[in-house]
């Protein structure tokens, strides 16, 4: 193999360890923060999760949307929607123009329930970032975003 070819190979593996090690933080991050909801608020992430997406949506989201914004199945959303509707988290609005469409939103009770949360997890993420300096996140962010980019561009 001729040196180009070599250092092709050597980039590539070590993008493929790189890879390796996004994979690798990500899943421990995820498992710490499922097991904090659990203990702290008998949770679960997909309903963190959700919580999250209608709290950036005041107005609420049609269930498509929730399931676009999540980047999951509607019968993923659907089951977890009703549990947190029983549980007195989400409201479930019917559209006036068609009737099997419904709206869901935060009650009262799921916007408190949820700022306790998003308070906890902020600082539990916090915790867990605490080695690097305000530099050094912001150049990991700057890199994650340009992969983003990357990404989307190879997708065109």
């Amino acid at each position: 193999m001729n040196a180009p070819a070599r250092r092709a190979s050597g980039g590539a593996r070590q993008r493929l360890r790189l890879w390796l090690r996004l994979l690798r933080a990500s899943r421990v991050i995820e498992n710490d923060v499922r097991e904090l909801l659990k203990a702290e608020f008998a949770t679960t992430l997909p309903r963190f999760d959700v919580l999250a997406a209608l709290d950036r949506h005041p107005e609420g989201l049609l269930m498509s949307e929730l399931s676009r914004e999540l980047e999951v199945s509607n019968g993923n959303v659907t089951g977890i929607v009703e549990r947190l509707v029983a549980d007195g988290l989400v409201l479930r609005t019917p559209l006036e123009n068609d009737r099997r469409a419904t709206r869901v939103h935060l009650s009262k009770r799921g916007r408190q329930a949820f700022t306790r949360m998003a308070s906890a997890h902020q600082s539990w993420i916090n915790q867990i970032m605490h080695g690097f300096s305000n530099a050094e996140t912001l150049q990991l962010i700057g890199l994650l975003d340009k992969l983003k980019l990357k990404m989307a561009e190879a997708r065109r």
